[in-house]
C-alpha cells in the first residue's frame, strides 16, 4: 500500500492509501476520488515531506514525535482539537453520503468491488477476519475514525 498526501482544488489536504500508483491514477481519472471535506473530484498529489526516523523529540508545540510513523497529540492541545474536529467532519461526511449496510459490510463491499452490485459508498460492521479477507481480495476499505465520544 502507498500513502499519498492529497489536496483538492479548494486546497483541502488529506491522505489516501492506494495499492499502487496506477490505482491512484485510475481513481483520479475515473472521478472516484473525492475530497472528504468538500466532495470535489479535482484531487491531486500534494507535496510530501519524507519520513525520517530519529530520537524522541518535541517537534512542535503540543505534538511529540515518537517514531517516523506515529505522532501523539497532547491532551487539550489546539492541534488535538483541530484533528478531532476534522475526523468528526470526515465521519459525518461518510455517514451522510453512504449507505449503512450493517453486518453485511464485507459481503456488500465484495459485491461492489467485483461489479456485482452498483458502485456506491457504504459503511457498516465487519470482523477482523472479514477485513483481512477483503484486503487480501484487493477490496479497498478503511475503518471510520474513532472519536472521543465513542469511548464512553
Amino acid at each position: 500500500m502507498i500513502k499519498y498526501a492529497l489536496q483538492c482544488e479548494q486546497n483541502h489536504q488529506f491522505e489516501g492509501w492506494f495499492r499502487n500508483s496506477q490505482d491512484f491514477q485510475d481513481q483520479v481519472e475515473g472521478g472516484d476520488l473525492q475530497c472528504p471535506l468538500c466532495g470535489s473530484a479535482s484531487v491531486s498529489k500534494a507535496l510530501m515531506a519524507p519520513s525520517v526516523s530519529g530520537t524522541r523529540s518535541q517537534d512542535t508545540e503540543g505534538v511529540s514525535a515518537d517514531s517516523d510513523q506515529e505522532v501523539a497529540l497532547q491532551p487539550n492541545s489546539d492541534q488535538r482539537q483541530q484533528v478531532t474536529d476534522m475526523l468528526r467532519d470526515l465521519r459525518k461526511h461518510v455517514v451522510d453520503n453512504s449507505d449503512y449496510v450493517g453486518d453485511k459490510f464485507a459481503e456488500e463491499a465484495r459485491k461492489i468491488h467485483f461489479k456485482e452490485s452498483e458502485p456506491r459508498g457504504i459503511y457498516g460492521e465487519a470482523t477482523t477476519e472479514e477485513v483481512k479477507s477483503l484486503v487480501e481480495d484487493g477490496v479497498d476499505c478503511l475503518p471510520l475514525p474513532a472519536l472521543p465520544e465513542d469511548q464512553n
